[in-house]
């Protein structure tokens, strides 16, 4: 029988079953990179506000403590939104006249709410509570980032479902004392550690928060209905 192919598509042969492999497998981490990527999560994308709020300047220059605006992050399944009257406290006083915060009057002058667009969201099918996190002792700098630092806010991690579980394997990584859950400057050598009388790391200090907190073990805490109920 005569050779339908010529010799040399051998090579092409041996070069399309290498190929095809490696094209595999590079798609497949191009996949996952997309899959993480700031483009997919909406991760550091400023979203447009009513009112360019700026955290920078209210944290970070003023020094304004989360909880005067966010009253009940700390008991609330949510952060919460300050209602307008708060931004008004001062307001009324201050930049009282300026363009940029006339939504802010108008909003107060009807007693109708500003509409913020949410930028931390997740999936309706998930069950998040602010507030146990706050209780256990993990920092708003784990979740929000240098939120102090943000002129505009954005989402500063990719609230992928990896992300949530990565914390919930390793809690003491991100537990700190309760009284300094809004202190963004934070560092576990800034507290002492009782048995040795040195400074703490985040390993030995997280170890005795997890204990003292009574944070549940990695096995519960990674149990899919604690998030999916």
């Amino acid at each position: 029988m005569p050779q339908v192919f010529p010799k040399s598509f051998n090579i092409l042969t041996r070069l399309l079953l290498l190929g095809l492999p490696v094209l595999g497998a590079a798609g497949g981490v191009g996949g996952a990179y997309f899959y993480r990527s700031d483009y997919t999560t909406g991760a550091r994308e400023v979203v447009e506000q009513p009112v360019p709020f700026s955290h920078k300047h209210h944290v970070s220059q003023l020094g304004i403590d989360c909880r005067y605006c966010h009253t009940a992050f700390e008991i609330s399944a949510s952060a919460g939104i300050p209602p307008t009257k708060t931004c008004m406290n001062c307001h009324q006083q201050m930049w009282n006249s300026a363009d940029l915060l006339s939504p802010v009057r108008e909003s107060y002058a009807k007693n109708k709410p500003i509409v913020w667009t949410k930028v931390h969201n997740v999936p309706d099918y998930t069950y998040f509570n602010h507030s146990i996190h706050v209780a256990k002792g993990v920092g708003c700098v784990s979740c929000h980032g240098q939120i102090d630092q943000m002129a505009l806010v954005f989402q500063s991690k990719t609230l992928l479902m990896e992300w949530c579980l990565d914390c919930h394997r390793h809690p003491e990584r991100h537990l700190r004392p309760t009284s300094e859950i809004t202190n963004m400057q934070f560092k576990p050598s800034d507290t002492i550690n009782e048995a040795t009388g040195q400074p703490n790391s985040q390993a030995s200090l997280g170890a005795e928060l997890k204990a003292k907190h009574n944070v549940r073990e990695a096995q519960v805490l990674t149990n899919c209905s604690i998030c999916h109920r």
